[in-house]
């Protein structure tokens, strides 16, 4: 894999820590009466090179702790980590900076600027970093995302499939450390999803990327290594090489599973769910 130079950054990366962690990861909104603990004292490590995906019913934290664990929002308490840096403890600058540098973005919108070319579009992130583009990466991206004959088309002469590849390329463009999806295929058709699963299946095997997925949609978590479940703000599951039947009934187990005789009050139980084959 050809690997472009980073800035130079004191807080070097231990290839041995997990690429994301977080430790008693508490948010809360709200004061008083009409507050609301949308995650609840969550530990959790996310491998290196690896593909996760994050699900739980509406309202269960999922959306927080990819906010959280991307340096989007403030934690109220606990800790989270990227690689070996501490991010709840940066300023509002050195945050900035690593969510440039080290951290890429895919959302379900594709936010893609239309007065630009598929290839301006990818390289913005290093133009607003006042970086030169490793123009042998830039290819590789081209070429395993497949749009080799699409990088001088503007959004509104793409698909929506194809404006999402485009959106991958630019999360990864500067080699980040993490790259979090949000609901990547909300906006796409089955076929297009797929696509666009497949492709962060390979940037993941064949580039080396650390992915981290929020969806909804049990066949999508199935391209995933992993899939986390939430449930009232804490894990509530983890299944391991999941298929699309083991997280529906992953899924399933949360909504049916009753905290057993003795169980402490407002404690989630945790699904015990088989891991099902690879697709």
């Amino acid at each position: 894999m050809h690997t472009s130079p980073r800035p130079a950054d004191p807080t070097a990366v231990d290839a041995a820590a997990p690429a994301s962690r977080a430790r008693a990861l508490t948010k809360v909104y709200g004061t008083g009466a009409a507050a609301v603990r949308a995650l609840d004292a969550v530990d959790v490590d996310f491998a290196s090179g690896a593909f996760t995906a994050i699900m739980g019913p509406s309202g269960s934290g999922k959306s927080t702790l990819m906010h959280l664990l991307a340096g989007l929002d403030d934690a109220t308490s606990g800790t989270v980590h990227l690689g070996t840096t501490e991010i709840t403890s940066l300023g509002d600058d050195a945050l900035t900076r690593l969510r440039r540098d080290r951290i890429g973005f895919v959302f379900q919108s594709f936010n893609l600027l239309p007065m630009l070319t598929a290839e301006q579009n990818v390289l913005l992130p290093l133009d607003l970093a006042g970086r030169a583009p490793d123009r042998a990466w830039l290819d590789t991206l081209v070429a395993t995302l497949g749009l080799q004959a699409r990088m001088t088309h503007r959004p509104s002469e793409l698909s929506g499939g194809q404006q999402q590849r485009v959106a991958i390329a630019r999360a990864l463009i500067a080699q980040p450390e993490v790259v979090f999806a949000d609901e990547p295929t909300g906006n796409l058709d089955s076929r297009s999803g797929a696509e666009v699963l497949s492709f962060l299946r390979r940037s993941v095997r064949e580039l080396g990327r650390t992915v981290i997925m929020v969806t909804h949609d049990p066949t999508a978590a199935a391209y995933a290594d992993r899939v986390l479940l939430l449930a009232d703000g804490r894990i509530a599951g983890d299944i391991a090489d999941p298929s699309p039947e083991s997280v529906l009934a992953g899924l399933e187990g949360l909504r049916v599973l009753e905290a057993p005789a003795g169980t402490p009050t407002g404690a989630t139980p945790v699904v015990d769910v088989t891991a099902g084959g690879r697709r």
